[in-house]
């Protein structure tokens, strides 16, 4: 396409939106539901599959890791005997040893935990980093009018927020998690080697465990949930907010924003509050239960050490086991706690990329190469909604290097209209041809390509003013830029900032004018060579001396190209070959101005309308 549309439409989405008013109009749809939290796991687990090399490095260090924590215990309790407890003798040189052994256990531990959680850290980071180009190279495919029926900021919270909690989740649970199984096994047939009689008593409040965590989690699920949707809309607030600040200040509405503002961070506060109180009662209820665990270990031990059935070493292992026992099980629901909220974020995420993206070109598609611009409509039918039709028995046609307006109501169909000759939308019913051939035969590449645009509302990218122009054609040289911003009457207001063309803009051109701005897109359309041109009010917010600037530079793009004018003012359309009225979904009227004024109907009165107006106002 010969300029970014960021703000044009494309095929709509199920349940379709709203049908938006113009190419800026931004409207809600409902939020999908997620999906389920197991296969949102087995997702999450997919993007593990280029790290699994990786991954089983990490994992023979958890192995060895493991076999250290199994080892300590065993040489506490060896190291218990040794000191004669039982008959007063202490054996030093085997005290001496299991000293140094343990030390050194305990110091293998500290390295390997390190390169677990380093290596770890690389692992989800580049895990992320794959998650999030996959989501944004997701959104790049997505119809335009899937952002209508959004909150820009809610979708930059799933770029960020979202994405951020799966990388904590990932960083933070996936090595405790593999560490937790492979310790608790481990603990568990340490403990029955060294007594099945305590390991039947330690497994009494296994149950209890397991029917807290359940319930709790089934709790902080539908909190953490809602708590990141709540941040999806309290994000798009603010980005809304801050978009139209100018509005919003004109229009005295700081407070009344603050209070839109204080009720969504009231409602993710809540919920916030919620899920966190909801899973910051696990670990004091799973500690009580421990201890519970711990009390009846040592109860039991101490009956059976007086009985003579174990030693006092045996005991102290046997204890450090089932604490190794349980910690992991602590992990574990700590780890559940913190899957919540990660899951809630991949759920987000992969609802984005589970969106219908628009359709694929037909297999017998081809490339629209060297375009001539012979547009013609045959009855062309089209509703947002199958049940509404927007345009009915639209039939025109748009003779090579023609300009065509489009004029009639707010809501008419005028922008519909061009909006399914760039098919950002296909037709319900009839064709559209350009050049003789039915555009759904092109590929949608080739088709945009040839279209430029110079829209009401411009959009500029953060960067240099080459940087914006050469936007329509990325391999350009300065000359050439200089040159199309020359034909666009840019070249002198260019020439007058400090840095000229390496002048860097800020966010959408905040540093210029208006008018500034429009001439720096027609400038990229020039540079671009389009062969079609659409122009939706490309005049309309513009004073009467830039006017006359950009309508030079409008003439001189339109020169040899059939171009299609959507206009209000109707006193800039005054030369175009052919002007059709919309109006009750059909061209009402249809001719050039002097016909259309001999004819007095609707583009008569709108015509007088619109001088009276302009008469009275000078008046």
């Amino acid at each position: 396409m010969s300029q970014g549309t960021t703000q044009a439409r494309n095929n709509p989405p199920t349940p379709p939106p709203i049908r938006p008013s113009g190419f800026g109009s931004k409207h809600r749809g409902p939020v999908v539901k997620p999906k389920n939290f197991k296969l949102t796991l087995r997702r999450i687990w997919q993007y593990f599959g280029k790290e699994r090399k990786m991954l089983s490095f990490i994992f023979l260090f958890i192995l060895i890791d493991a076999a250290l924590m199994l080892l300590a215990p065993f040489l506490i309790g060896k190291a218990i005997d040794a000191m004669g407890l039982q008959n007063g003798e202490v054996d030093f040189d085997f005290l001496k040893v299991m000293m140094i052994i343990l030390i050194a256990s305990y110091l293998g531990d500290a390295i390997l935990t390190f390169l677990q959680g380093w290596l770890m850290a690389g692992v989800s980071q580049r895990i992320v980093k794959s998650l999030r180009e996959a989501l944004f190279k997701k959104l790049q495919r997505l119809p335009v009018s899937f952002f209508d029926a959004r909150a820009h900021g809610e979708l930059m919270s799933r770029l960020s927020n979202d994405v951020d909690n799966v990388s904590s989740t990932i960083s933070q649970s996936t090595t405790q998690l593999m560490s937790g199984i492979v310790v608790l096994t481990g603990s568990l047939v340490m403990m029955l080697l060294l007594s099945p009689l305590l390991t039947l008593a330690s497994m009494i409040t296994v149950p209890l465990v397991f029917l807290l965590t359940r319930t709790i989690a089934k709790r902080t699920s539908i909190l953490f949930k809602n708590q990141q949707n709540e941040l999806g809309k309290l994000n798009g607030h603010i980005e809304e907010t801050i978009s139209g600040i100018e509005i919003v200040k004109a229009f005295n509405h700081e407070e009344k924003v603050v209070e839109e503002f204080d009720v969504v961070n009231t409602r993710l506060r809540q919920v916030g509050l919620k899920a966190q109180i909801w899973s910051g009662f696990l670990m004091p209820i799973m500690n009580v239960i421990n201890n519970l665990g711990f009390t009846i270990v040592a109860v039991t031990g101490g009956i059976m050490a007086v009985k003579g059935l174990i030693t006092v070493g045996a005991i102290a292992s046997f204890i450090t086991y089932s604490r190794q026992f349980v910690r992991p099980l602590n992990d574990l629901a700590n780890i559940f706690n913190t899957l919540q909220s990660g899951v809630a974020g991949a759920e987000r995420v992969f609802e984005i990329i589970d969106e219908e993206e628009e359709p694929d070109d037909t297999p017998h598609a081809i490339a629209l190469e060297n375009p001539k611009g012979h547009v013609v409509f045959e009855n062309v039918c089209f509703g947002y909604r199958p049940d509404v039709l927007i345009l009915k028995n639209v039939s025109f046609e748009a003779k090579i290097g023609s300009s065509t307006a489009l004029v009639g109501p707010t809501g008419a169909g005028k922008t519909t209209i061009v909006n399914l000759l760039t098919r950002f939308y296909d037709v319900t019913s009839g064709r559209i041809l350009l050049d003789g051939r039915d555009i759904r035969e092109y590929t949608r590449d080739s088709l945009r390509r040839c279209f430029g645009f110079v829209l009401q509302d411009t959009y500029l990218f953060s960067g240099t003013i080459s940087e914006n122009i050469r936007y329509g054609k990325p391999d350009s040289t300065d000359e050439e830029v200089e040159n199309a911003a020359k034909k666009a009457n840019a070249d002198t207001f260019i020439k007058r900032l400090p840095l000229q063309y390496e002048t860097n803009l800020s966010e959408n051109g905040g540093n210029l004018s208006q008018g500034q701005k429009q001439l720096l897109a027609i400038a990229r359309v020039i540079l671009a060579k389009p062969s079609l041109l659409i122009l939706d009010e490309a005049t309309s917010s513009i004073d009467t001396r830039t006017e006359v600037h950009i309508q030079s530079a409008l003439l001189t793009l339109m020169e040899k190209r059939t171009s299609f004018i959507i206009a209000h003012r109707l006193n800039t359309i005054r030369d175009a070959d052919t002007i059709m009225v919309i109006d009750n979904r059909q061209i009402v009227e249809q001719g050039n101005h002097e016909q259309l004024m001999n004819q007095q109907g609707r583009y008569y009165q709108m015509f007088f309308n619109q001088t009276k107006n302009v008469e009275s106002a000078l008046d």
